[in-house]
């Protein structure tokens, strides 16, 4: 299993609360947000990485400020949150590699797509704490992984040459003609395998799905071992959410880097109303998640 070096502890650190959990506010969504700003295509298509630039800048201010650290995408936030001094000096920045939406190959398989540029270097001239990639993977079907996982390979070497945190995610997907019901039913194993698939190939942070049930978390944080994992919200609502980050925590889990189930609902081409969402919808949300963590390693620290 692969571990971390000293700087990549730093960033993990750095990324980390006082009680060395996970707190890390995600909105790196291009097209993801474009969809929660306005419900006609058209209109979705006239909202501007500027738009997006600020409404990520809202996002920092109102809820990075009070966890640990933000990952944003390097297109429309940084580096101006940095620039213009948005960011708090105490809150670690993820900038996010990949790019909007996924290619297709001929067998329907997704394939995940980089924005150009976009090293370990780039990130550390950025200001990052680290890097974060997501690809898509099926454990089920090694031939819909070569291309992604090569992408991961590539990564993975660029930033330990640069000695520079990354964060692995992956995300899994139904095939075509695949029923909803057989997609959903493989789902626990197929989160389980593409951990296992991120881990073979020397992951040392993982960002992934809910994994289904108390045991396949428990599964998941059997097979990482001393490598650390976080649940992502995958835009559940907050309640659905907040079941979840305590059923992974109380099964291993070392953190949450949550998106959408904290502010898919708050934000608004009209940033006086994003603001005031944020405030009084989105930060009692995180405070919710916060005291589930908490509860938790505080249950650790008694039973070591």
């Amino acid at each position: 299993m692969a571990r971390m070096t000293t700087a990549e502890l730093r960033g993990y650190q750095q990324i980390c609360d006082e009680n060395g959990a996970m707190m890390v506010i995600a909105c790196d969504q291009r097209g993801g947000m474009r969809t929660l700003l306005a419900s006609d295509p058209a209109e979705q298509a006239k909202i501007g990485n500027d738009v997006l630039g600020l409404t990520k800048a809202d996002i920092a201010k109102y809820l990075a400020s009070k966890a640990t650290c933000v990952l944003v995408d390097p297109i429309c936030a940084v580096p101006q949150l940095v620039d213009d001094g948005v960011l708090d000096r105490s809150t670690a920045l993820l900038i996010g590699l990949d790019a909007s939406g996924w290619d297709t190959s001929p067998e329907g398989y997704r394939l995940s797509k980089m924005v150009e540029g976009v090293t370990a270097r780039r990130v550390r001239e950025l200001g990052g704490t680290g890097g974060k990639i997501m690809i898509y993977l099926r454990s089920d079907t090694p031939a819909a992984n070569t291309a992604n996982l090569a992408i991961l390979d590539e990564v993975i070497a660029d930033f330990a040459k640069e000695d520079l945190l990354l964060v692995v995610e992956f995300l899994t997907y139904q095939l075509e003609g695949e029923s909803k019901e057989d997609y959903a039913a493989k789902l626990p194993e197929l989160i389980q395998g593409g951990s296992r698939l991120c881990l073979d190939h020397g992951s040392k942070l993982l960002k992934i799905p809910y994994p289904g049930s108390p045991e396949s978390c428990a599964a998941i944080t059997a097979m990482s071992g001393e490598v650390p994992w976080a649940v992502l919200s995958a835009g559940v609502d907050h309640k659905t959410f907040l079941g979840q980050v305590d059923t992974a925590m109380a099964n291993g889990a070392s953190g949450v880097i949550a998106g959408r189930a904290l502010w898919k609902d708050c934000i608004s081409l009209d940033r006086a109303v994003t603001r005031e969402k944020l405030e009084t919808i989105a930060v009692p949300r995180l405070r919710e998640i916060q005291e589930v963590i908490a509860r938790h390693l505080s249950s650790r620290k008694q039973a070591a």
